[in-house]
């Protein structure tokens, strides 16, 4: 990379958290049969009417663009955007190509400590088109495809990038901050794994030192924020390649193989002509600074301004802040055990250790966790009791991530409860004590270190329910006479 610069775009598709289709009433419900959730207007069937636009898009839309810290337009309309393609039943897309309805906008990421703005030329709405599966695994390898129209006529919005990404590192933080930013206001559940959220990156790079953009290809079929990055490193590196084998950089779509890790190329893209127009048939929206201002003022606090509150009243560090308002759900299950047990720090220690190493084992989502506020400030207030130790807190938590129990019904069932009472350790230590006189003379000789087998020892005598910090000051005092 010493002699060339990357330059990368992303284009990203967000389905719009509504209960019905961008101009017409069929459901948006995930996960339905194939080609269930259509009619004459999204299936663009002939002599079909143009449909109603959808109120609630725009508001979505909208409260996206703020949020984004875009400029939102007070007079806007669609587009039809012409272009031939399976999953595109009506010939053409409906989309916002000559006025978005957001544009000039910006978010702040960082990366290696390093801050940096990336600005966004623009979010407008657009219809989705259908869905193709493909028998064979992929595009490239399939022996036939077929189509559900289900999605088709769906709500987007499409937010685009200025080309001032550099690396698929800062293509992932941005798309990171991105997805926390849309999931806090509510206008998509940006689920990748369903198609809420979708990326294209348009790659390219330059000589360093120059200012003119290079050819770039267009990178599809990106399922998770780890492909994207890869995907991108990938290319960047093939295209260099390249380049230095004298090859010329075609405009085209390229898709991620996954499995393969490598960008193969799916369709030349050297001369796209869209032939775009006004759609007369589609309302055109006018909005007023009042109305701007209401939807603005249902912004919930954002993640950037979450996580300086959690590091200023709450005395979290920076770091800690990041990955717990990296997820609303996160962030609202620490706020929330916070109102129950005023431990910052303990909390966010148990949330990135615990229930994250729970979620990445087994591959889950936090919506998919049993863990509840009020569950693990009950567990907390246990450990902090004396009651189990940290080590059955543990084990308790797991029951509750699986189960969905309280800590005090695990502890009860499991027989965890710690042994405090100096009454009922003391006979256990002076019998430890009586059988290892020589790791008694040790320590009373100046070894320090021999106290550790002893407590191990009645640990072991207690089925590890006694009080490592009880055990520790009895021994000691009992050692001392």
């Amino acid at each position: 990379m010493s002699n060339y610069e990357a330059v990368i775009g992303l284009e990203v598709h967000v389905e719009l958290k509504t209960k019905t289709k961008l101009f017409c009433g069929c459901s948006t419900e995930f996960g339905k049969e194939p080609n269930t959730q259509v009619c004459a207007v999204c299936l663009g069937l002939p002599g079909s009417p143009s449909g109603v636009l959808n109120k609630k898009v725009v508001e979505l839309a909208v409260k996206a663009g703020l949020a984004l810290n875009c400029e939102i337009g007070t007079h806007t309309w669609f587009d039809r955007k012409n272009y031939y393609y399976p999953d595109l039943p009506k010939g053409f897309q409906i989309s916002q190509v000559f006025r978005p309805i957001a544009s000039k906008g910006y978010l702040d990421i960082e990366v290696n400590g390093q801050s940096k703005r990336i600005n966004i030329t623009r979010a407008h709405i657009e219809e989705d088109p259908g869905k193709l599966a493909h028998a064979g695994g992929s595009i490239t390898a399939a022996h036939y495809s077929c189509v559900d129209y289900n999605r088709s006529g769906m709500p987007l919005i499409e937010i685009v990038s200025e080309p001032e990404l550099r690396s698929g590192e800062e293509a992932k933080a941005y798309l990171e901050k991105l997805k926390a930013i849309l999931e806090y206001t509510g206008v998509s559940d940006v689920k990748m794994e369903q198609g809420s959220l979708r990326c294209d990156a348009n790659v390219s790079i330059r000589p360093v030192g120059t200012t003119a953009l290079g050819t770039r290809t267009e990178i599809k079929n990106m399922n998770s924020f780890r492909a994207v990055q890869r995907a991108i490193e990938y290319e960047i590196q093939r295209q260099m390649d390249a380049v230095e084998d004298g090859e010329r950089i075609i405009q085209e779509t390229r898709g991620w193989d996954e499995n393969k890790g490598i960008t193969v190329s799916m369709r030349n893209k050297e001369n796209p002509d869209y032939r775009c127009f006004i759609e007369h048939e589609a309302t055109a929206i006018e909005l007023t600074q009042e109305w701007i201002q209401e939807v603005g003022a249902t912004i919930p606090e954002l993640p950037d301004d979450r996580q300086k509150r959690l590091v200023l009243e709450h005395g979290l560090p920076e770091y800690d802040a990041g990955v717990i308002t990296s997820s609303l759900a996160l962030a609202e299950l620490f706020d929330e055990t916070l109102a129950r047990h005023p431990d910052a720090k303990t909390i966010s220690n148990w949330i990135m250790g615990e229930l994250l190493r729970l979620l990445n084992a087994r591959n889950m989502d936090i919506s998919e966790s049993k863990i509840t506020a009020a569950g693990l400030a009950s567990l907390l207030k246990l450990i902090e009791k004396g009651s189990i130790s940290n080590k059955m807190g543990k084990e308790v938590f797991e029951v509750m991530f699986e189960k969905g129990q309280t800590p005090e019904q695990i502890v009860k069932e499991k027989g965890l409860s710690q042994i405090s009472d100096e009454g009922q350790l003391a006979q256990i230590i002076d019998e430890v004590i009586t059988n290892n006189p020589k790791s008694v003379e040790d320590y009373q000789a100046g070894k320090k270190q021999a106290i550790g087998f002893l407590v191990g020892q009645v640990m072991k005598a207690t089925k590890g329910q006694a009080n490592p910090g009880v055990v520790n000051t009895l021994l000691r005092e009992k050692m001392s006479k």
